[in-house]
Formats: C-alpha cells, structure tokens, sequence
C-alpha cells in the first residue's frame, strides 16, 4: 500500500521540480528540457561489452536528470513516472531507426526486471512504471505500442553496487529468461529492451541474450533487438561524438 500513500501525499503536499527542488511543479520547464530534450542518441559504455545491442539514450545521467530517475525509482516521486516515460519514447524511436526501423509492426517495449527484492524494498516496479508512460506516450502520438514485461529473473543476483564491468556481467550471466508464453506474445512486433539507466550494459547484454534464447521474432529474416534508457553516463554520449 507504500504507493497509494505516496499518490494521496502528492495531493496535499507542497510541490516541488523532481530535478531541481523548485516549488510550484513536478518537473519544471528548464529540467524537463534535460530530461525530454535530447530526443535520443546512441550510446555505448566503456568498455563496450559484447553482444550489447543498439543502445540510444535519451539524456546524460547528471544533475537534473540523475535526480529525477533517484527520485521516481528510490523515494517513490511517481508523478515523475509520466516525463521520464515522454523521455524513454524519444529514445525508443532513436534505436528503432538507429537499428533498421520498425518495418510496420508494433513496437514492444521489453522492460530490464528488477530483483523481487529490489522492487519489495521500494514499494513499486519503477522499470515496468517507465515502459507504460513510454508505450502510452508512443501511442499518442501516432505509433503502436505496448509494454510487454515478459522477462523474469530466473536465478538470484548479487548487488551491482560496486561491481566493475566484468563482474557485472559474470554476476547476470544467464539470470534471465522469458516467461512461459513470451515468445508467442512476441510474435508480430519490433522488441525493444527499455530501462531507466545504463552504466556498463552488463544488463541488456544479459536481456538481449535472454530474449534471444525465448524465440525472438525475426525481422526480414534477422533476429532484430535494440534497446533504449532515460539516461547513460556522459562519457557514452561523448564516444559518439567523436
């Protein structure tokens, strides 16, 4: 019931920007800017790690920004649900067309799952939170869309927290797998792995090897996956301006 205090809290509590702290809005004009304004680029971490699909990213993970996802995911500011979801659409349409587009099919927003644990200490699936906003935001403005969570963890995980890039894969090898019936849920749409955050991709490289494994839907005879995150650290961005 953690959520619906925090929905009934936002309905009598001051107001205050998720990026900056100003009162007046959840999110106020200059940091949905940061958030919404890129509309997505690509990314890849360093190092890159294999087997890492198209990755486009809709902002840097800083200042602004970094808040506004700490907010919405740790401290359950789920009115912020909504920008962050505008933000991971812009992305989402960066990495279909960065990976070959959609061909016509709808696109099929494939959330990264968090840990049960992670998601019971928090009171809210942020991840799964995000991919509705962005499926909805895609349908509004004109593509077919859906958030389909058909990824589950099939295994326990250690903490990533201070995990290098190496570890972080060792520790996700093989922790994730499609639900019984994803595969045909999949049948007849473009998947697109979405999450809040990429740091060494460790996570959608373990994502795309799973869905890959669950039978894939094939596009022009291609296993076809591409991914995209609100936010990636600066660096990633700055690789691909060079």
């Amino acid at each position: 019931m953690r959520w619906w205090w925090r929905e009934m809290a936002g309905l009598v509590l001051p107001v205050a920007c998720g990026g900056c702290g100003r009162p007046g809005a959840a999110l106020c004009r200059e940091c949905g800017r940061a958030l919404c304004g890129g509309g997505g680029r690509r990314v890849r971490p360093v190092p890159e790690p294999a087997g890492l699909p198209v990755v486009c990213a809709a902002a840097p993970y800083a200042d602004a920004v970094r808040a506004v996802l700490l907010g919405h995911k740790e401290r359950g500011a789920l009115g912020l649900a909504r920008p962050l979801g505008v933000a991971l659409a812009g992305a989402v349409r960066a990495s279909v067309a960065a990976s070959g587009g959609s061909r016509g099919l709808p696109l099929l927003l494939v959330p990264v799952p968090s840990a049960r644990r992670v998601v019971r200490a928090r009171g809210h699936d942020a991840g799964r939170r995000i991919a509705l906003a962005a499926a909805a935001e895609l349908r509004r403005t004109g593509t077919a869309a859906r958030a389909l969570p058909v990824l589950r963890q099939r295994r326990p995980v250690a903490d990533q927290t201070g995990l290098g890039a190496r570890e972080r894969l060792a520790n996700l090898a093989g922790a994730l797998e499609v639900a019984p019936a994803g595969g045909r849920l999949l049948e007849g749409g473009r998947p697109v792995l979405v999450d809040d955050l990429m740091t060494t991709g460790a996570s959608l490289v373990e994502a795309a090897r799973a869905l890959g494994a669950g039978c894939l839907p094939r596009i022009g005879g291609l296993v076809r996956v591409s991914a995209a995150v609100v936010a990636a650290p600066p660096v990633s961005f700055e690789i691909i301006r060079n």
